[in-house]
């Protein structure tokens, strides 16, 4: 199979499971997540920093923690978000089968009636159809069999097998969805926690430099997601974008009102 194969399966199972609206939900909320994670370390590092001027303090240590901070979340939302939206999903198969009528092992009684029935006319027709070839072999005559029940059985099984691929179709759906919204779930706050430790790499020995270039990155951050969450509105752009950078400043202001609460 083709990608281009691929990508239109691909949109077909986005489209019968909802997948659209999931993932940008998934994926704001936990790049937020992640990045306002981040934005804690990074301020409780940098008021350790302005706290004792005369020690040198590694960037390794920041890295470190928010890597390990940043691959916990990611750990913890993937393999969350896998086991709920499992959960989830089998449930909503589960009620679509009840509404389609479709049980795999208990069929109602209806259908069992129906079935017996069709299996009664079936071993009747069997039987008058080997008779007639019996006779048909005596009398050399050709006698014109019943095929009403194969026309029947053909229908039941058509039936079947469309109520199966369709049923087949919609699971298939739904793990299509699964995966990627926990793909979605685990890697949205990795990538929010760990763009903002990228200028921890450029030198050992941490200067105030290092920590407006994390800031920086972390105030682009929460202007795009707010960009994002307004094109998903339709508008309020820059009303989205307040809101996620005062969230941003409220983190800053939180953490220095913490450590000004705890220090001697």
């Amino acid at each position: 199979m083709g990608l281009k194969a691929k990508m239109a399966k691909w949109r077909k199972y986005s489209e019968l499971s909802n997948l659209g609206m999931i993932a940008r939900r998934k994926f704001f909320n936990n790049a937020f997540d992640g990045a306002l994670t981040c934005a804690g370390i990074v301020s409780g590092s940098f008021i350790i920093f302005l706290s004792n001027p005369g020690q040198t303090l590694s960037s390794t240590i920041i890295i470190i923690t928010g890597f390990s901070t940043a691959l916990a979340i990611g750990i913890s939302g993937l393999w969350g978000a896998f086991l709920s939206e499992e959960a989830e999903r089998k449930k909503k198969i589960s009620d679509l089968k009840k509404e389609m009528v479709i049980f795999e092992e208990q069929p109602n009684d209806k259908e069992e009636k129906k079935e017996t029935k069709e299996i009664v006319k079936q071993k009747y027709n069997e039987k008058v159809n080997s008779e007639n070839i019996e006779i048909q072999k005596a009398m050399i005559t050709p006698i014109k069999l019943n095929r009403k029940d194969q026309h029947s059985r053909d229908s039941l099984n058509n039936k079947k097998a469309k109520n199966n691929e369709k049923k087949s179709l919609i699971e298939q759906s739904e793990r299509f969805a699964t995966i990627v919204a926990s793909l979605v779930d685990g890697g949205a706050p990795v990538l929010g926690s760990v763009l903002p430790l990228l200028p921890f790499f450029f030198g050992t020995a941490l200067s105030v430099f290092h920590f407006i270039i994390s800031y920086a990155v972390l105030v682009a951050i929460l202007v795009y997601l707010g960009i994002f969450l307004g094109n998903i509105s339709g508008g309020g752009r820059l009303k989205y974008t307040l809101h996620l950078v005062t969230a941003g400043i409220t983190t800053l202001i939180v953490s220095l009102l913490l450590e000004l609460a705890i220090s001697p």
